[in-house]
């Protein structure tokens, strides 16, 4: 009873339009006072320091700086003119280069909302003027940045494996084939629109031309390969990966192609410590809140009823995709994972279910969550950046949504798509 006032009591305070980090915080402190009133109030900054002091969770900041000084920089434009050259004199080309590109670029940055703001700018005039509609197109971009969270490296595998122990390699792994699939899944939506609508034929490049676009996009190509190469080979971890993705980032866009100087890098990375600034505090928060409840044994007493209604795995993720479904609609990704997981992480355990199978399947989750109003990130990046309204890109996005939900029960319940290539690996 007293967890459901809880959860009443933080729905009640994002209604109000409290912040979030407030909504977090404030029944992570009743909690501590109503199941643990004799222990010292210390303990509170033990824990939200505490909570956070993790080395694995360094990948964010550093992961957030790189995502900033690419899409600043000439690498993301040149990610789009390489796959407009590949695909563009297809029909609906442009649009399959739109998919690909947040693909390889959202990857590389390890952000979806740094993903729909590069990303939104280069392709929305084109894939307008390629004949799709403008909601058709919004929807597009603010969908296909979702890659981001899932193909590698990425900062929602990092706050997963924090918060689960997960080897993060083995997430890395698998949402590599995940984000894969849901990437074709949207160019088959986009092959079906451009046949539908009539999408014009875009330009057939050269070979000489394909070549320079080519060469043109080595370097951030080759930001992706080393980064991958490197974690699946041991060479070093996600958080020195994300530390070698700034170095790379910068000694590229400042060095090499002179898009900036020193004094903008020192403004971009100004800025990314605002954004790393919000993303702890959450998780700081989280941390306070999952510590109390989960000494309060929350999670056995939701065992005990899944197990007296006799669920199995199969109505257990069936429960796992409602709850976050219905979440992504109102909190950010990182709010949701630390709610939400160290409850429901243990009780997919006790069923037996892979924990990276159950990371995917919450990830997928949590990237739905990104495209759903009211609270969407990516709906507000891409109307802010595109200049939009909200009421159109939220028109726009429902067939993508539709998608995802398809592509999200196949993850569920189809559980080696997730698994195999970790273990081709050995992870």
């Amino acid at each position: 009873m007293i967890v459901l006032l809880l959860m009443a009591l933080a729905a009640g305070l994002l209604i109000a339009g409290a912040e979030i980090f407030l909504a977090i915080g404030i029944p992570a402190l009743l909690a501590k006072h109503a199941f643990f009133p004799h222990m010292p109030d210390l303990i509170i900054g033990q824990r939200v320091v505490g909570g956070v002091e993790v080395v694995t969770l360094l990948a964010i900041p550093f992961f957030v700086f790189a995502a900033e000084l690419m899409a600043r920089g000439r690498m993301a434009a040149q990610l789009a003119g390489l796959f407009r050259a590949l695909v563009g004199h297809y029909r609906g080309g442009i649009g399959h280069s739109t998919v690909v590109t947040c693909m390889v670029f959202g990857a590389a940055a390890g952000s979806a909302p740094a993903t729909v703001a590069a990303m939104g700018r280069l392709s929305f005039p084109e894939l307008k003027r390629a004949g799709f509609s403008e909601k058709f197109s919004l929807g597009l971009i603010a969908s296909s940045a979702e890659c981001a969270l899932l193909i590698p490296p990425s900062i929602t595998f990092v706050v997963y494996s924090w918060l689960t122990g997960t080897s993060i390699a083995a997430l890395f792994a698998a949402g590599l084939v995940i984000g894969i699939v849901l990437g074709i899944a949207f160019m088959v939506q986009v092959a079906i629109e451009a046949w539908r609508v009539g999408a014009a034929v875009g330009e057939r490049y050269s070979g000489g031309a394909r070549w320079k676009a080519l060469r043109e996009a080595f370097w951030a190509l080759l930001m992706q390969v080393i980064l991958l190469v490197g974690v699946f080979s041991g060479v070093f971890t996600a958080t020195e990966a994300a530390a070698v993705s700034v170095v790379y980032a910068i000694a590229v866009e400042v060095l090499v192609f002179r898009a900036f100087g020193w004094r903008e890098v020192f403004e971009i990375a100004k800025d990314s410590a605002i954004s790393t600034g919000v993303i702890f505090i959450l998780l700081a928060m989280g941390a306070l809140l999952s510590y109390f409840i989960t000494l309060a044994g929350v999670d056995r007493l939701l065992l005990g009823f899944v197990r007296d209604i006799g669920a199995n795995w199969i109505v257990f993720m069936l429960i796992v995709n409602v709850v976050f479904f219905v979440a992504g609609m109102f909190l950010d990704p990182n709010s949701i994972m630390v709610i939400f997981l160290p409850t429901l992480f243990p009780i997919a355990a006790a069923l037996g279910i892979d924990p990276v199978h159950f990371g995917m399947v919450v990830t997928l989750n949590v990237c739905t969550g990104m495209i759903t109003p009211p609270v969407g990130l990516d709906l507000a990046v891409a109307a802010s950046t595109l200049n939009r309204p909200m009421e159109a890109v939220v028109a726009g996005i429902w067939p993508f949504v539709l998608t995802n939900i398809v592509v999200l029960i196949l993850i569920s319940y189809i559980p080696q798509l997730s698994t195999f290539l970790p273990k081709v690996f050995g992870f």
